[in-house]
């Protein structure tokens, strides 16, 4: 920024310089001229005051040209040629000066009936009184640049400065650094925005601890009504009836994976980014989501299918991964049809990674055979709050920012049918589980 700014100056000040150096010098050229020559025709004027006194009554000079006078007005080297009236002769001819003058200045001047004079001079005086006015003007752009340089300099640090004060400002508000910075630099523009970032963090601040109450208060209340609910259910297990103590199980253990869930999403609302990452089995971790929707998927006259290979690990936290894919799951019984297919695989896996290179990222797809998504909502499939078919829309919104948070990234692959790919960071070469043992939990 700095750079740019102090560009733009110097290009504005050099322009500048030109525009108004180039015909200074010009001007400055021509003025020397001018009064070398008006120097000359004063001379002449003089020389011809001289020659008019010396004429008779009847316009003539008689007994010769007193040329003392004129002498004294000759510049030095110069030579005058003076063409005067004489009773012998009306246009008498008389050198005063130097023989010859080479590249001579020529001034004349009329004296009409009275003759006429000519004045010569050498030109190198005024050559170099020219190229001394073409240099004391140089001087003066090349000062005026200078100076120009200098005020760019300070112009481009005294507005750079500042604006990389609020940028950095900006970007630890975007970090989460929230506190007040009572920096001001002068600018009424810079710090009206440093006012404006005080300003919102505090209401960002805000809107945090409020978020997080509310989310902290929703979750309380789930997990007491989830208790409740595991109470009756675990009274339900000791009926005599084996089926309703086997639904009873099944149902305690649903109860319990929604509990751990809540869980392990404000555990991950309240943490930063992908800090609680580890390495897991995407397979492994994708089975229980699974088998919960085959029976919606079944109800619904539909098939769930998984696939892929059970060794495939990525980087990722395991609640968001199950929640992210738990909305895709639920957008494609929604608004899908026929079979749903999830594939765990590994991005280009047709090439076998190397053994001790970067490994490839993992791709979780999710497809159907519905109708897919229009060409109108696609834009705009992502965006919280927005939904084509009355739903609250945030779904998408919400797996899209779990799956962000790991690192990865969720996008709409194809329209029609319908193709959503969770995109999961590889893991590491010394992370990566091997075959036959079980994975961390």
């Amino acid at each position: 920024m700095r750079r740019r700014i102090l560009q733009s100056i110097l290009a504005v000040v050099i322009l500048t310089g030109m525009l108004l150096g180039i015909p200074l010098t010009y001007t400055a050229w021509l003025w020397v001229e001018d009064f070398t020559r008006g120097d000359l025709r004063t001379r002449l004027e003089r020389m011809a005051s001289e020659i008019i006194d010396q004429e008779g009554g009847d316009g003539r000079v008689d007994g010769g040209l007193d040329t003392a006078s004129l002498r004294l007005v000759v510049p030095m080297g110069g030579r005058l040629l003076v063409v005067y009236p004489t009773p012998e002769n009306p246009a008498s001819r008389m050198d005063i000066g130097a023989p010859s003058v080479e590249d001579p200045i020529e001034e004349s001047l009329s004296m009409g009936t009275s003759g006429s004079l000519l004045l010569e001079v050498p030109s190198d005086e005024m050559r170099t009184a020219q190229k001394q006015a073409v240099g004391a003007v140089a001087l003066v752009v090349l000062a005026s640049i200078a100076a120009g340089t200098v005020v760019a300099v300070l112009t481009s640090r005294r507005l750079s400065t500042p604006l990389q004060h609020v940028a950095g400002r900006a970007a630890r508000l975007a970090e989460g650094d929230f506190r007040k910075d009572p920096t001001r630099h002068g600018i009424p523009e810079l710090d009206r925005v440093s006012d404006v970032l005080d300003s919102a963090s505090v209401e960002i601040v805000g809107r945090l601890q409020r978020e997080h109450s509310l989310v902290a208060d929703v979750s309380h209340q789930l997990r007491s009504r989830l208790t409740a609910v595991r109470l009756r259910l675990d009274e339900l297990s000791g009926h005599p009836d084996p089926e309703v103590v086997t639904e009873a199980n099944e149902a305690m253990a649903q109860v319990d994976r929604l509990t751990t869930a809540i869980d392990d999403l404000v555990r991950s609302s309240r943490s930063d980014g992908a800090a609680d990452a580890s390495t897991v089995r995407v397979r492994g971790e994708l089975e229980p989501v699974i088998d919960d929707w085959r029976g919606p998927f079944a109800d619904a006259g539909r098939d769930l299918e998984l696939r892929g290979d059970s060794s495939v690990t990525a980087l990722v936290t395991g609640s968001r991964l199950r929640e992210a894919v738990s909305v895709l799951l639920h957008n494609a019984l929604d608004h899908g049809g026929g079979r749903c297919v999830v594939t765990v695989r590994l991005v280009g896996e047709s090439r076998a990674p190397a053994q001790d290179g970067p490994r490839p990222p993992v791709v979780v797809e999710v497809s159907d055979e519905g109708t897919g998504v229009s060409d109108e909502l696609a834009p705009y499939i992502f965006d919280r709050g927005f939904s084509g078919a009355g739903s609250t829309g945030v779904g998408l919104a919400l797996a899209r920012a779990l799956v962000e948070a790991d690192g990865g990234r969720l996008e709409l692959q194809r329209r029609r049918p319908a193709l959503f790919a969770v995109f999961l960071p590889a893991a590491r070469v010394d992370q990566v589980i091997p075959a036959g043992m079980s994975e961390p939990r």
